[in-house]
């Protein structure tokens, strides 16, 4: 059930105040019952994490990885995402915001509902860079911080593929749709698309499906759910990612988190390069213990981490206490840990 919480008069980073609607859902045991799981969730995502309509179901749910029999488990909606439906809590002025305001827009509102502690919080994507911003920004809420296939600061790789689809939004005349299908083409990778569309190296025949229907697929898909201003707030979002404060001391800010750090890369992720994880990791190893690091093998490019649930629950299973025996005999598990 679709929940909300009104912040208001939140002061943004440009210096601007206005009302903020937050809306969340909580899944599996209430509230207060069992420790908490947050989930953030990735730039065109919600907070249907789990259950009929939920986009990580192999993940979340009765006896998976994160087993809503044990957790409390809690996902909003990143403000202005519009899942709620109500037109007038969709962000106009999204360019005054950063991703350090959604992180203290989600920390107020954890203290609104009487959460001092998480157990652990998981996030892909942007929705694993808030992960890090609010982990940074309240160094002792989260005991185990797992952010997946994302990063600490923002790249200038990130800035210039952003910076084309902030272009898109503003300028075409199906600013929605082609902008998506501009983003799948670095949400995979080359190999990815090669095995799903060539004919020499399809698993199962498509038919006429091709990559140009594709891709005019998923462009009208996401037309048809999301709202412009959501992607153009999202999007800006992306740019901001920046843990220090803008100190451009990255390696400090992330040593204060006082939980375990799982980071988890995809080898062949062409949004959030893996390079740039691991010498995150190496850099941080140096000065903190309870870091890892583990790394997805995968040609499907930075979405494998919606793909590849086997290698994502080999992965999760020892964080959350769930007996990996099951995964032992799994030959679809190639991980790469540090």
């Amino acid at each position: 059930m679709l929940q909300e919480i009104k912040i208001s008069n939140f002061k943004n980073s440009s210096g601007n105040s206005q009302d903020i609607f937050l809306t969340y859902q909580i899944f599996g045991r209430e509230l207060g019952s069992a420790p908490v799981i947050l989930v953030n969730h990735a730039l065109t995502g919600n907070s249907s994490v789990t259950g009929p309509h939920g986009w990580w179901n192999e993940i979340i749910g009765d006896g998976k990885s994160i087993d809503t029999q044990n957790f409390s488990v809690l996902a909003f909606d990143m403000p202005g995402n519009g899942y709620s439906g109500n037109s007038t809590h969709l962000i106009h002025n999204y360019k005054e915001f950063q991703l350090r305001d959604i992180a203290k827009i989600y920390d107020e509102a954890l203290r609104i509902l009487n959460i001092s502690e998480i157990f652990a919080g998981i996030g892909g994507s942007i929705g694993g860079a808030l992960l890090w911003e609010l982990a940074a920004l309240n160094p002792e809420l989260i005991k185990n911080v797992i952010p997946v296939a994302t990063d600490y600061k923002v790249t200038q790789w990130v800035k210039a593929l952003c910076k084309v689809q902030d272009s898109i939004l503003n300028n075409s005349n199906n600013p929605i749709s082609d902008a998506r299908m501009q983003a799948m083409t670095f949400y995979r990778s080359p190999e990815s698309l090669k095995q799903k569309f060539d004919p020499t190296t399809q698993i199962q025949p498509s038919g006429n499906w091709n990559i140009e229907g594709w891709l005019e697929y998923h462009g009208k898909k996401l037309e048809d759910r999301f709202q412009l201003a959501s992607y153009k707030l999202m999007n800006h979002l992306l740019t901001t990612i920046d843990i220090s404060n803008n100190t451009h001391d990255h390696i400090s800010s992330a040593l204060k988190i006082k939980g375990n750090i799982h980071i988890v890369t995809v080898n062949s992720d062409g949004f959030f390069l893996a390079n740039e994880n691991w010498e995150s990791y190496v850099n941080l190893s140096l000065s903190k213990k309870n870091i890892k690091i583990s790394e997805i093998r995968s040609i499907h490019g930075h979405d494998a981490f919606l793909i590849e649930h086997a290698q994502i629950k080999t992965i999760l299973d020892p964080i959350f206490h769930i007996n990996k025996n099951k995964h032992e005999k799994d030959t679809h598990c190639s991980l790469r840990r540090g």
